[in-house]
């Protein structure tokens, strides 16, 4: 299952518009991912939705994860940074991009103004430069959206967890820096991303069941179906129906 391409989906297709005006411009905001990565020691990406570019800043901790610190900039064109996703755990791969799941989807209905209240946080594994896998913390923040809501600007960065290193993964969690609050996404949080007439679709599509024999079987029109289908990708972040189903059942939902 590629989570990455489930985000990857939904994130660059959001629609940006026209607007030019920006808070602040793009160029702050790298100046703020380089000073994350000198003040921090961070490898610090600043990647851009918009288009679908990142930018890495590799503080001291580079050496440890064995990367280049020297690197002031390294430019890519992609939002996922993949040098540094294969030192992951896979398993702590897929539980880091199933929290950025349910942050987008807070994220998306909250005001603007409050968004940057918010990051996740959590603890992963990673491999340094010795091949061993020692613990990293991980932050993500979206730290600019554009004028019709789309997330524009997202900054992750990465350190060595400062707790104790014996101790298991520590859950992800999403935390408002503004009032102290932290959401951890429980599966009842899952359950409520689909409604339950989208779960029957979503069951009935994992049966191989097309959109007319499922209109038939819920005595629904096809055009309501298709809606349906169409809720359930925006929900879920992934472009077809086999993805959908492969995350809903990751996610215990169906």
């Amino acid at each position: 299952m590629n989570i990455i391409n489930t985000l990857n989906e939904k994130l660059l297709k959001q629609s940006f518009g026209e607007e030019q005006t920006k808070p602040i411009s793009l160029s702050q905001y790298q100046y703020m991912a380089f000073m994350y990565s000198r003040i921090e020691n961070s490898i610090a990406v600043l990647s851009d939705m918009k288009a679908n570019k990142s930018y890495i800043y590799n503080g001291r901790v580079a050496k440890e994860l064995g990367f280049d610190e020297h690197d002031d900039l390294k430019e890519i064109n992609s939002i996922w940074e993949e040098d540094i996703f294969n030192k992951i755990h896979p398993d702590d791969l897929v539980e880091k991009h199933l929290l950025e799941l349910h942050y987008f989807n807070i994220l998306k209905n909250i005001p603007i103004s409050e968004r940057s209240d918010y990051h996740v946080k959590s603890k992963i594994r990673m491999l340094n430069k010795n091949g061993d896998y020692i613990f990293i913390e991980h932050r993500m923040f979206y730290v600019c959206s554009t004028i019709n809501g789309s997330l524009w600007l997202a900054l992750c960065l990465y350190n060595l967890a400062y707790d104790d290193p014996a101790k298991e993964t520590s859950d992800g969690a999403i935390f408002n820096s503004a009032t102290g609050v932290t959401i951890k996404p429980d599966q009842q949080g899952y359950n409520n991303i689909l409604s339950l007439r989208e779960k029957e679709i979503l069951q009935l599509i994992r049966k191989g069941k097309m959109s007319k024999e499922v209109a038939g079987l819920l005595s629904i029109s096809i055009n309501t179906v298709n809606r349906h289908r169409q809720n359930i990708l925006e929900k879920l972040r992934v472009s077809n129906s086999l993805e959908a189903c492969r995350i809903a059942e990751r996610m215990s939902l169906i």
